[in-house]
């Protein structure tokens, strides 16, 4: 069941995606463009979006257990630390140069253009070094030592 339903939600947002226009570099491009030819629709989307996931997350907030019965695991981090800031830093440079986002872009792979799957092998190898990174400090670096 749990399958089931991630596949039915990712469909989802998928073809919420597409249709708004999220898979389109271009179209990214424009709305982070405030000092140009700024295009506010993509605001939309992220209106609606939030206006989903709100209502959606207070729901979840308040139960100890999903509808299909696995445990509710809401997010208890709240600092906002130089972790946060960098990683939000390198996502909105990686966001504003190549106009894809992690899930739009992995929606756009089926488009048969070769953009897309640059910058998906660009994450990963973002993200294996991240990994190595990681465990290098677990390994060299002794708990003592401030991060």
């Amino acid at each position: 069941m749990n399958l089931v339903t991630a596949s039915l939600a990712g469909l989802l947002f998928g073809v919420g995606l597409l249709l708004s226009g999220m898979t389109d570099p271009a179209k990214v491009s424009a709305f982070l463009d405030v000092a140009g030819a700024w295009d506010p629709s993509l605001l939309g989307v992220m209106a609606g979006a939030i206006a989903v996931a709100t209502p959606a997350f207070r729901f979840a907030a308040r139960r100890k257990c999903t509808l299909a019965g696995a445990p509710v695991r809401l997010p208890a981090a709240r600092d906002i630390d130089r972790r946060l800031v960098l990683g939000s830093a390198a996502f909105g440079v990686g966001w504003g140069l190549s106009g894809y986002c992690p899930g739009p872009v992995l929606a756009s792979l089926t488009m048969g253009v070769a953009a897309p799957w640059i910058f998906v092998c660009a994450m990963a190898a973002g993200m294996a070094l991240f990994e190595l990174a990681q465990w290098w400090r677990r390994a060299f670096v002794s708990p003592e030592t401030p991060g």
